[in-house]
């Protein structure tokens, strides 16, 4: 026995743009009664798709159900002739000639969905995520980070950039320290992957340009609103660099497509949550021992071999004033608080070839210029006190040869909360996990 495959749910997901097209037709329109208001013998009912609210009206003497079939939550088809009302969302509504329930809430909402800000402390909002995120401004940050990863994706791929995806369970980390979950891998130790880097530096040696957007995992006991224990990374790898500004050259010109094609295919959202997007042209950068000096002169700078969270922001704010970018990069970090596959400055080994790029105060990206001698690598390791038979894998790439390379990690939801303005970067992570959340 066979059954025919029909394609017409395909078009489910409907845009007020696309039913503005079809005034004066009879359309059918699947979602979620997001609102109800009564107004005599009329009623707005407002549905929402799967991106869209969608502004329906019901008359008593032109629709064929009874209004009372209806409450907050229930998902519907319904069916009417499309007008034109500019008082409406997106300039557009459905006179309702009939609907079918397809199915009911259990239980009424927690949280107040008509508001147009949600009203939940941040506890709250994540206890109920589930609903939470129905939320038209909560759920439209996501389609904001869609419109990053979109964005970063087609930049990367129109730049000769192959896409690849590395495991996430492995032997050994990238970045060391305490910060790493272990687990019994078939009675082996295995660690999941703080970062690509390993994987990337040695894909280099057979793609030249390499890219990865996935999940990457951080033991980290920072409880703050900055810090997440599993995030998604936005990273590249590119062969044959002349030194790591090629790699920040490559990420400014990265940054300046995403923002131009989140203006293109995100206005609905752009303008819900009221974003303004960054004009990004040429980014400032400075050295890290220009910036120290400069901070100490305003109260900060006080640990001499990073940037705090205050440091960032305030060396934003003096990058902003001073050249009108909203992002600056800091150059030239101590190598001592840089990973070992870090490339120093020849000319001044106590400097490594790595940077960090601040935007709005934060930091969004690290990044830098690698080592891809294997002598060069494997002394690197030796004065660091590591033992090279331990990374023999990650060396077997050095052994062979490697071309000059670099590269960078971007964290998705941090460019996603200064993108969107939000106060933690848990409210930019879908279900997130940190110290207190491991559900839903």
């Amino acid at each position: 026995m066979t059954a025919e495959v029909k394609g017409e749910g395909l078009l489910c997901c409907t845009s007020p743009q696309r039913l503005a097209q079809k005034e004066g037709e009879q359309v059918t329109v699947e979602g979620c009664v997001h609102n109800i208001r009564e107004l005599g013998g009329i009623a707005f009912v407002i549905l929402r798709t799967g991106r869209y609210l969608i502004q329906t009206v019901y008359d008593q003497k032109v629709c064929k159900n009874q209004l009372g079939e209806l409450e907050d939550g229930c998902y519907v088809s319904a069916a009417g002739t499309v007008r034109l009302e500019k008082r409406a969302a997106g300039g557009v509504e459905l006179l309702l000639d009939h609907f079918t329930v397809l199915s009911r809430p259990a239980a009424a909402y927690p949280l107040n969905m008509a508001d147009p800000d949600l009203k939940a402390t941040l506890g709250t909002n994540l206890e109920y995520r589930t609903v939470s995120l129905r939320h038209p401004r909560e759920r439209a940050v996501f389609r904001i980070m869609e419109g990053i990863e979109n964005g970063f994706r087609e930049f990367m791929l129109a730049n000769d950039f192959a896409e690849i995806h590395s495991p996430k369970i492995t032997a050994i980390s990238a970045e060391g320290g305490a910060e790493v979950f272990r687990l019994k891998y078939f009675g082996n130790d295995a660690v999941l992957a703080q970062s690509p880097q390993f994987y990337k530096q040695m894909s280099v040696a057979f793609f030249g340009r390499v890219f990865e957007v996935g999940e990457v995992y951080r033991a980290e006991l920072h409880n703050t609103s900055r810090h997440l224990n599993e995030y998604v990374g936005l990273d590249f790898e590119m062969g044959y660099i002349r030194d790591m500004y090629d790699v920040m050259n490559m990420e400014t010109a990265m940054l300046r497509h995403v923002m131009e094609y989140i203006a293109a295919h995100y206005q609905p959202e752009i303008e819900l949550l009221g974003i303004h997007l960054p004009k990004v042209e040429t980014i400032p950068a400075v050295k890290f021992a220009d910036a120290l000096a400069y901070l100490k002169t305003v109260g900060g700078g006080k640990n001499r071999n990073d940037l705090t969270a205050d440091d960032e922001v305030l060396l934003c704010d003096h990058i902003r004033r001073e050249s009108g970018s909203e992002f600056v990069f800091v150059t030239h970090f101590p190598s001592v608080k840089r990973p070992f596959y870090v490339m120093d400055d020849p000319e001044n080994p106590k400097e490594a070839f790595s940077f960090d790029l601040l935007f709005r105060g934060l930091e969004i990206t690290t990044g830098g210029q690698r080592i891809h001698d294997y002598e060069m690598q494997v002394a690197k390791m030796r004065a660091r006190g590591m033992d090279p038979k331990d990374f023999e894998s990650f060396l077997t790439a050095h052994r062979y040869g490697l071309p000059p390379h670099g590269g960078l990690g971007i964290g998705l939801e941090r460019l996603t909360t200064k993108l969107c303005d939000l106060a933690n970067i848990r409210q930019a992570s879908l279900f997130p996990r940190d110290l207190n959340h491991l559900v839903p």
